[in-house]
């Protein structure tokens, strides 16, 4: 019997979903020239005072080192004040801010939504268990909640991966951005303890790939092995686009016995990354 041919086609895209959610593929840099304005001469500052005291509350360092969120902690009046946070940044016109002040707001802005995320369908196991991306296959194979739309800014509904993929990664190329953005796993940069901020951007973008690079998360020597987070595969353009780039990346911010100990590589060996929640509770 003649299979139809749409059959042939869907199978078809199942398997080429599943080649893409085995290799771990990320999203390329993807400009949205729409969010380029910006105003050099503006002297706004933008209040994340909000996100910060959220923070403060339920921000918590494991055992491990690794920074994990208390979210079966989370009150339900701080849950409303995260709410109106976020509420309030998607007023902000950020297309009149200066280009500082705009990383600061997108960075924080991904973040907290991240965190509302995971609080709307706690308890989970891991991000990637919060299957609400739209997509043809999105009820068979898992697609996270990175490409639904979750907020609107100045008339423009937005994802995760349009904050990140579209907005910070292509306007800033800087791959310090993968420091700042958290995606509430383990194996992830931390959640820093602090909102970002304009006025301070820089510095605490160094601050953050310097936490990263010196954590066995982010680098690691192993049985003579270099072995280093998904993150730098993943996204292996944005640190230069091949394995030498990445390790002089790393010798950037890693501490010196690390950065002598990678002189000796000439590629990566391996990469690895954790999924697991950034839970405080499974600590």
């Amino acid at each position: 019997m003649r299979r139809p041919v749409w059959l042939g086609l869907c199978v078809g895209l199942a398997l080429q979903a599943v080649a893409w959610h085995a290799a771990g593929a990320a999203p390329k840099a993807d400009l949205w020239p729409r969010w380029q304005a910006h105003d050099p001469a503006s002297q706004g500052v933008i209040d994340h005072g909000a996100w910060g005291t959220f923070l403060e509350r339920y921000l918590v360092e494991g055992d491990d080192g690794v920074n994990r969120v208390a979210y079966a902690e989370v009150t339900a009046a701080d849950r409303a004040a995260l709410n109106a946070y976020l509420e309030g940044l998607a007023a902000v016109p950020v297309s009149a801010q200066n280009r500082a002040e705009q990383m600061a707001y997108w960075i924080n802005l991904y973040n907290a939504l991240t965190l509302q995320v995971v609080l709307d369908h706690y308890p989970v196991d891991s991000i990637r268990d919060i299957n609400i991306s739209p997509g043809l296959f999105s009820g068979l194979f898992n697609r996270g909640p990175w490409g639904k739309k979750l907020v609107e800014v100045e008339g423009e509904a937005l994802s995760l991966d349009d904050i990140e993929h579209r907005i910070l990664r292509p306007i800033w190329a800087d791959p310090r951005v993968h420091y700042a953005v958290n995606c509430a796993s383990i194996g992830c940069p931390d959640l820093q303890p602090e909102p970002y901020r304009g006025a301070d951007i820089d510095a605490q973008l160094d601050a953050a790939a310097r936490d990263y690079v010196n954590d066995p998360r982010g680098v690691a020597v192993e049985d003579g092995q270099l072995i280093v987070s998904s993150i730098y595969e993943w996204f292996k353009s944005d640190f230069g686009g091949d394995d030498r780039a990445v390790i002089e990346h790393l010798q950037r911010y890693a501490a010196p016995a690390l950065a002598a100990s990678l002189e000796r590589f000439p590629a990566i060996d391996d990469d690895r990354s954790d999924w697991r929640l950034n839970d405080a509770r499974a600590d």
